[in-house]
């Protein structure tokens, strides 16, 4: 969540940054409003605090030069007054939980680097690698759900059967294609990564650390018998694994990556394409993390950047980087990267990944703070993260793009070592 200083102090600069984002900044001035009659309330309540004391040392005065009808007088009066404040204390109380509530709703200020636009269509390409649209040969220009039936590799008709509309499952060589996609994303980032398992059904107060409870419950799973939720990405649990705690510097960046599988219910794509992989209730994730100092966020920004392109450069499919507009970057971000694959059967790009810096947006609704070193107070931390590798438009990317003239499909190299010697999905008989 944004800053109460911040906002107390520079009203105006949050709600130029929120609009920004094409957002209603009025519940900025709401929050202004309530903020300064808690500072009001908190005002009067220190007063009669403090002559609660006054009064409580001259009855004690009182009492001991034998004036005990008059301290009964005055204790009277202390009674009162410390019932006037408890009022207050509550009514402070009841004010605080209205800001936390509407400061839970506002999303995260984009940063200044980040290019304005509202839409999709305001992203800015910042490059494009190995597209060429008249290099794909006729073979290549096949969706991958009709080459998935046609191999028996991807079964999506049996899987809306089980579980319902946007549910896929794969087979035989696809389902092999997947977990070597997993162990792939995995391996790559071992060397400074930290290998999490975290579980995938949370609480409510995690799905609300990293920003996706309240605002977008529409688009989550919720299991209402238990009060839990599917996590939408391994962020969630990897943002709450160290919720209220305090880091020390020296161990600054955390680097952490899960694989999990994810769960979202698309809850406004109605309209939308979603043939075979492109829009999916559950998927599969190599989640890369991070936790930082505001001094280290932006190089590990570009670095788990590099670290996604590179995953999918080596898996030979044409891709391009896409720096999102303000009003294109989720909630919680303060700056996101999207990398999209050219998916020559499908005919469009397909996001597999989004880098997003989030500054200390979730660390202040986690409450996650580091001890600078040298220093005797505490500072909320910066988090970062980004998809290694999401398996399903990959998964597509790869079917379509290395498909050869006799339906076969060629593994990229660097996956031949998680396929068990197979370097091609055969042709059908």
């Amino acid at each position: 969540m944004l800053d109460i200083k911040l906002i107390r102090n520079d009203p105006e600069a949050v709600k130029a940054a929120v609009a920004r984002r094409g957002e209603d900044a009025s519940s900025i001035d709401e929050v202004v409003e309530l903020d300064s009659r808690v500072r009001a309330i908190g005002t009067e309540r220190d007063d009669i605090r403090s002559e609660i004391n006054r009064i409580s040392k001259e009855v004690g005065s009182m009492h001991r030069d034998g004036r005990g009808d008059e301290a009964a007088a005055l204790q009277e009066q202390s009674r009162e007054m410390g019932e006037r404040e408890k009022t207050l204390s509550d009514e402070a109380d009841q004010l605080l939980a209205e800001i936390r509530t509407k400061l839970l709703y506002i999303s995260n200020m984009p940063s200044p680097e980040a290019p304005d636009g509202l839409t999709e269509d305001d992203n800015i390409e910042v490059r494009v690698e190995g597209y060429d649209p008249a290099s794909y040969a006729d073979h290549q220009k096949k969706p991958h759900w009709e080459i998935g039936e046609e191999l028996g590799i991807l079964d999506v008709d049996r899987a809306v059967r089980m579980s319902g509309s946007m549910f896929a499952m794969y087979r035989g060589y696809g389902a092999q294609l997947l977990s070597a996609l997993i162990n792939y994303g995995l391996d790559r980032n071992r060397d400074a990564f930290e290998q999490i398992r975290p579980p995938t059904v949370v609480k409510t107060d995690t799905m609300i650390g990293t920003g996706h409870l309240p605002k977008f419950e529409d688009d989550a799973y919720h299991l209402e018998r238990d009060d839990l939720w599917a996590i939408p990405t391994a962020e969630v649990p990897l943002t709450s694994m160290v919720a209220g705690e305090i880091l020390d510097e020296a161990d600054l960046p955390l680097r952490l990556m899960a694989h999990t599988s994810c769960y979202r219910r698309e809850a406004g794509s109605a309209g939308r394409d979603t043939r075979g992989l492109l829009r999916v209730h559950e998927f599969d994730k190599v989640e890369l993390y991070a936790f930082c100092t505001p001094d280290q966020a932006q190089d590990l920004h570009m670095e788990i950047l590099e670290r996604a392109e590179n995953a999918i450069r080596d898996l030979g499919l044409a891709h391009r980087i896409l720096d999102l507009a303000c009003g294109d970057i989720s909630g919680a971000g303060a700056r996101t990267y999207d990398i999209e694959v050219f998916a020559p059967g499908a005919d469009r790009w397909l996001e597999v990944s989004s880098v997003s810096w989030c500054t200390d947006y979730q660390a202040r609704r986690a409450n996650i703070r580091y001890r600078p070193e040298g220093e005797k107070g505490t500072q909320f931390v910066h988090s970062l993260n980004g998809s290694g590798l999401a398996v399903p438009r990959v998964w597509a990317g790869i079917v379509e793009t290395h498909r050869q003239a006799d339906g076969s499909i060629k593994i990229p190299e660097v996956l031949h070592r998680y396929m068990n010697g197979t370097t091609e999905i055969p042709s059908p008989a």
